[in-house]
C-alpha cells in the first residue's frame, strides 16, 4: 500500500447532515468520533453534534488522537452593508479553531445562494448570480478576512460549493482573478467542483498554487442527471442521494490522487459522503472508501 503524502481526515457530515437536518439527527458526537478513530483517521472538521465547549472538544478529540482541522464559515461579503458585521464574526472564528490548533478555515459566501442566504425568500427558486459590483464586494470582504485568519497563524480557504454563487468553473476562476493569493486560498472539493459543471482534475490543475485544504467527494451520475431533468435545487439533491464517497460515484479519481502525488501535496484532505447514514452508513461506506483510495495510491506509486 502506498503512504500517502498528505493527511487524510473525515467529515462528520458522513454521518450526520448540515444541509439535511434529518440524516443522522439521532446520531451522537460520541458514536462519530469513536468510529473515526476506529477507521484510523486522525482529522476531522467541527460538526453540529461536536460539543461547542473547547476545552470539552480538545479533551474528547485529544483522547481519540484526533485533531479538528477547520469549521465551515458563512459570510455574507457580497453585500457591503454586511462587511463589518461579518468581519467581526470571522474573527471570533478564527480565534475559536486557533485555540483548537486549526490551520485552516473554510470559507463560503453566501449571498445569492437559494438556501443560504438569510435575505431570500421560500418562493424563490434560483441562484442569485453576482453582478460586478457584487464581485468586487466578496473579493475586497474575503481579502480582508484572509488578512484577520493570517493575524492567527491560519489560512482562509474557500469552498466553491453547489447552490452558491461561486459553483461553476468561470465563477471559481474569477474568484481567483479577484482575490489576493496571499491571503485568500483554495479549498478544492472533488464533488462540488463536478456538481457545478466542472471537470475536478482541470480544477486542481489550473488553481493547484492556491490549494491550502481538499474535500473528497463523489457523485452519483444518474442521480444528477435525474435531479437536473427535474431543476431540482441543491438540497434536494443531497436528499435524492447525489453525493457518495470516492469510489462509490462516477468521479475518475485516479489521476487526481496522481496529480497529487506527483505534487507532493501535503496538507489536509477531508474525506467526504453527505448522504443519509440510515440508508449508507457512514463507518461502512468509509471503511469501502479507504480501500478504494489505498488501492490507487499503490497503484500510482509504483
Amino acid at each position: 500500500m502506498g503512504k500517502l503524502p498528505f493527511q487524510l481526515g473525515i467529515h462528520p457530515i458522513n454521518w450526520v447532515g448540515e444541509d439535511v437536518k434529518e440524516h443522522g439527527a439521532d446520531t451522537t458526537f460520541e458514536q462519530i468520533v469513536d468510529e473515526i478513530q476506529a477507521l484510523g483517521l486522525t482529522g476531522t472538521e467541527m460538526g453540529r453534534k461536536y460539543p461547542t465547549d473547547p476545552a470539552l472538544l480538545k479533551e474528547e478529540l485529544a483522547k481519540r488522537g484526533i485533531q479538528l482541522v477547520s469549521q465551515w464559515k458563512s459570510v455574507l461579503f457580497s453585500d457591503p452593508a454586511y462587511r463589518e458585521e461579518e468581519l467581526q464574526a470571522y474573527r471570533k472564528h478564527v480565534e475559536f479553531l486557533q485555540g483548537m490548533g486549526s490551520k485552516v478555515i473554510s470559507t463560503c459566501e453566501v449571498g445569492g445562494s437559494l438556501h443560504f442566504d438569510p435575505r431570500r425568500t421560500p418562493h424563490e427558486k434560483e441562484v442569485l448570480r453576482f453582478d460586478d459590483a457584487a464581485w468586487s464586494s466578496l473579493a475586497e470582504g474575503l481579502n480582508a478576512a484572509g488578512a484577520i485568519a493570517q493575524e492567527y497563524g491560519l489560512k482562509l480557504t474557500y469552498h466553491h460549493h453547489g447552490g452558491t454563487a461561486v459553483e461553476r468553473p468561470e465563477e471559481i476562476d474569477r474568484l481567483m482573478e479577484l482575490t489576493d493569493p496571499r491571503l485568500v486560498y483554495l479549498l478544492f472539493d472533488t464533488g462540488h467542483a463536478y456538481y457545478g459543471g466542472a471537470d475536478p482534475l482541470a480544477v486542481l490543475r489550473k488553481h493547484y498554487d492556491r490549494i491550502a485544504y481538499i474535500h473528497l467527494k463523489d457523485i452519483r451520475q444518474e442521480v444528477l442527471d435525474q435531479a437536473r431533468a427535474a431543476n431540482a435545487d441543491f438540497v434536494t439533491c443531497i436528499r435524492q442521494g447525489v453525493f457518495t464517497v470516492p469510489g462509490d460515484g462516477c468521479l475518475d479519481f485516479a489521476p487526481i490522487f496522481r496529480e497529487l502525488l506527483d505534487r507532493k501535496y501535503s496538507g489536509w484532505a477531508m474525506l467526504e459522503g453527505e448522504q443519509d447514514p440510515a440508508a449508507h452508513p457512514a463507518y461502512d461506506y468509509a471503511k469501502k472508501s479507504l480501500d478504494f483510495i489505498h488501492t490507487i495510491i499503490s497503484q500510482e506509486s509504483r
